[in-house]
């Protein structure tokens, strides 16, 4: 960890922040990466296990970086082979 980080913390304790979790934040959430997302990239990964991240991507209309949590993180796929 970086001082800076250290010294940012303690920035934040002593302006009476009593948690380590992260605040909530502004912003849009994330919609890509729910149960139904995740249930209809499974399904296209069972039906042809070769098939490229890209060809997903483009067919269902899922950006690559929110994919790539899906099938990494949340499904724990991972390649095995070329």
């Amino acid at each position: 960890m970086s001082m800076t980080q250290v010294y940012q913390w303690c920035s934040w304790f002593k302006d009476g922040r009593t948690s380590l979790q992260n605040e909530p934040r502004s912003g849009r959430p994330n919609t890509a990466n729910n149960d139904r997302n995740t249930a209809r990239v499974d399904e296209l990964i069972k039906v042809d296990r070769r098939v490229k991240l890209k060809e997903i991507s483009l067919k269902l209309d899922i950006p690559k970086t929110n994919l790539y949590e899906i099938v990494y993180d949340k499904l724990g796929y991972r390649k095995v082979s070329a």
